[in-house]
């Protein structure tokens, strides 16, 4: 073995570990070594899909040892305990969204990660993708002044997909705020720049039929001043493809017209969620990725996705910004977990990750009170890269 390939476990083969099986055959840096997965014919399917061996619980792979990492893709109840049995095993920890259940088990997650000197990120969040780190390295260089105001919305059928039980359960970590959400604040995170101190938030569930948080309106204030709303809405009559060029999330041509709806969701739900897995997300994209329509206001310009890149706008016009394809989602999260592994600072971090649950757990609170709520500052051990 190459001592700069990573032996990597996936512990979970449902849609966000199929999703990174691509992304893993791919990437020079990582080898998948094992696979693990209660259900016997998702197991058998990955350690196909990989040629490797299959392992019915996260502690069975583990004890078999080879392993340099393992990303954790289990339901999110279950992240606490995973990750920190990954880190107790020596390994290095590569967790879906959201990191855990609560901000506090995050924390502890991020202060496991420090204390074994093993690298910790979190994703796929969208605030990987390509267009996102592109529109923060602008602003970063100070070209456009400071951040002021930066507003989000996505329109989605989120809440008719076919759902495990504990994804419609807030308590569980399901829900739009914390499924979604997640992908809105590290976003907004990323592009203002620095931790949010107040949020104030609606969080709605409006179908008797699908009880779930389904909708929220956020509003975020930030460290340094800068403002964002975050709007989404997965009850699926309106879908945000129409703002953002008929191009879908991972960057396919959208169908027109309205997502799901209450008809159908029909048959065993769960059965239908691994059918609808397999293949879901591509590698063979024709345009970027968005979470929606994403408007970025600076003191000197306005920032923007486009399906191919960027457009920037400023007192010289509208500037287009193209921007390549070749790399997917899924690697660019690889190579930052590459990048971690290798002792470097990187911005999707356990802190990180403690923060963006932070933001949710506070868009639920504040939805309760119908009034503000201030973030406490996380502790200096596990502060948030924002660079």
């Amino acid at each position: 073995m190459e001592p700069s390939v990573t032996r990597i476990g996936i512990a979970g083969w449902g849609a966000a570990g199929q999703a990174f099986a691509e992304p893993l055959r791919r990437h020079p840096g990582f080898r998948v070594a094992a696979v693990c997965d209660p259900q016997p014919e998702a197991r058998a399917d990955a350690a196909q899909a990989f040629g490797v061996p299959g392992f019915e619980t996260l502690e069975a792979m583990l004890a078999a040892g080879g392993l340099d990492a393992v990303y954790v893709a289990t339901p999110t109840d279950r992240h606490r305990d995973h990750g920190l049995a990954v880190l107790a095993a020596g390994c290095h920890l590569l967790m879906e969204k959201p990191a855990a259940l609560t901000a506090a088990q995050a924390g502890e997650l991020a202060r496991a990660a420090l204390a074994a000197e093993r690298a910790l990120v979190v994703g796929h969040s969208h605030g990987h993708d390509l267009p996102v780190t592109a529109m923060a390295e602008i602003l970063r260089s100070g070209r456009l002044g400071a951040v002021r105001m930066v507003q989000t919305w996505n329109y989605t059928d989120w809440v008719y997909r076919p759902r495990r039980p504990d994804e419609l359960r807030s308590e569980l970590g399901g829900g739009i705020t914390f499924r979604q959400g997640a992908h809105q604040f590290d976003i907004l995170l990323d592009l203002c720049g620095a931790p949010v101190v107040e949020v104030y938030a609606v969080a709605m569930d409006w179908d008797p039929a699908r009880p779930v948080i389904g909708a929220h309106q956020v509003q975020l204030r930030f460290a340094n001043g800068a403002v964002a709303t975050a709007v989404y809405n997965g009850y699926g009559r309106f879908l945000s493809s129409e703002l953002t060029a008929g191009v879908g999330e991972w960057g396919y041509p959208a169908q027109p017209g309205p997502g799901r709806g209450p008809a159908s969701l029909t048959g065993d739900e769960l059965a239908a969620k691994r059918a609808r897995a397999k293949g879901a997300i591509g590698s063979d994209a024709p345009h970027q990725p968005h979470f929606g329509l994403t408007l970025v206001s600076a003191e000197k310009g306005d920032l923007r996705q486009t399906p191919d890149g960027l457009a920037l706008y400023t007192e010289a016009g509208r500037e287009k910004i193209a921007l390549p394809l070749d790399r997917t989602p899924r690697e660019l999260v690889l190579d930052e977990f590459a990048r971690a592994i290798a002792g470097q600072a990187v911005a999707h971090d356990g802190a990180r990750g403690a923060h963006v649950l932070a933001i949710c757990e506070a868009v639920l609170v504040s939805s309760r009170r119908g009034a503000p709520v201030r973030l406490d500052p996380l502790p200096a051990a596990v502060q948030p890269v924002f660079s």
